[in-house]
């Protein structure tokens, strides 16, 4: 495991502190998998092959869905894997978990303000909607979530692999994420501290205002709404969406808000789970169970298999 006194590969200690829900656990996790990898790929199919779901709303969604199935391929494969075998990963594959894992993240955080613009639009500017929010925009929108949120991961994977890891090569968690690989080094980190810190003040903190803001002018406009059913649908569009905010921003936050000194083994890692593989298996269960036009568009694909 050593090169003299520096780590090649990591021991992931996962969840082998509790050997007698190894089987459970294995199940659960391999079920959360595949049904986040099926719906995910389910929605990006209905939306592709139904163009009344060509609009940005649907568009957004399925940047989503390749977000979630990204996040969970990077995670859960590797994890399923050192239930059943070796516990161990190299360097160089923690470091890619870690970056493609901190990409997904960051997509996924702006992809949620960028949806909520699209709502905000829609329901305050209707008017201004075709304009606001054409094919333009939108493409520009989706590449500026995937090139800052890979700015984002380039920096804090340049970031940890500056660092020495020589005390120990036991990782406190189920996959390479920053808070417990900055426990492991033997170096200061108080760089790495300061950058993840200001990430999750822009990504997470800075996006969950522009989300609550845009919901809160939405919220405003709709109570405007005369007719019982327009107020209906309009909060039915919304109401999923909030859901996987509330649910997402509030696990990021407390996990990335703190130093890594303060890291705790079974209380994050239970939180980690949510974000990584509860919140991408509910997107679709979510937006497809709340959602008349994608059951829908998603009854008559299913028909015509």
């Amino acid at each position: 495991m050593m090169n003299g006194t520096l780590v090649t590969e990591f021991l992931i200690l996962g969840f082998s502190e509790m050997p007698h829900l190894q089987v459970p656990l294995f199940l659960s996790f391999l079920c959360l998998y595949m049904a986040a990898v099926s719906g995910n790929l389910l929605i990006m199919v209905t939306i592709s092959a139904s163009p009344s779901l060509h609009t940005p709303m649907y568009f957004f969604l399925v940047n989503l869905a390749m977000v979630d199935i990204l996040c969970t391929s990077t995670i859960l494969p590797k994890l399923l894997d050192s239930m059943v075998g070796k516990r161990t990963i190299s360097y160089g594959g923690c470091m890619t978990q870690l970056f493609f894992f901190t990409w997904s993240l960051g997509a996924e955080l702006l992809l949620f303000s960028a949806m909520a613009y699209d709502r905000f639009v829609a329901i305050c500017c209707p008017l201004h909607y075709s304009a606001w929010m054409g094919p333009r925009v939108c493409m520009f929108l989706a590449g500026l979530v995937w090139a800052i949120s890979l700015t984002n991961t380039s920096v804090h994977t340049s970031l940890m692999l500056r660092l020495p890891f020589c005390s120990s090569n036991v990782i406190e968690h189920f996959f390479c994420e920053i808070p417990p690989l900055l426990k492991l080094s033997c170096a200061p980190t108080q760089l790495n501290e300061a950058m993840a810190f200001a990430a999750d003040v822009f990504l997470a903190v800075g996006n969950f205002s522009v989300t609550m803001i845009s919901y809160g002018c939405i919220v405003a406009s709709i109570l405007r709404i005369r007719s019982a059913e327009g107020k209906r649908r309009a909060f039915s569009t919304c109401s999923a969406h909030l859901i996987v905010v509330s649910m997402y921003y509030s696990t990021v936050i407390y996990t990335y808000i703190r130093p890594s000194s303060s890291y705790s083994l079974n209380k994050d890692k239970v939180v980690s789970v949510i974000y990584t593989s509860v919140a991408p298996t509910l997107n679709p269960l979510i937006y497809t169970l709340r959602n008349k036009d994608v059951k829908v568009a998603l009854r008559r694909l299913l028909s015509c298999c």
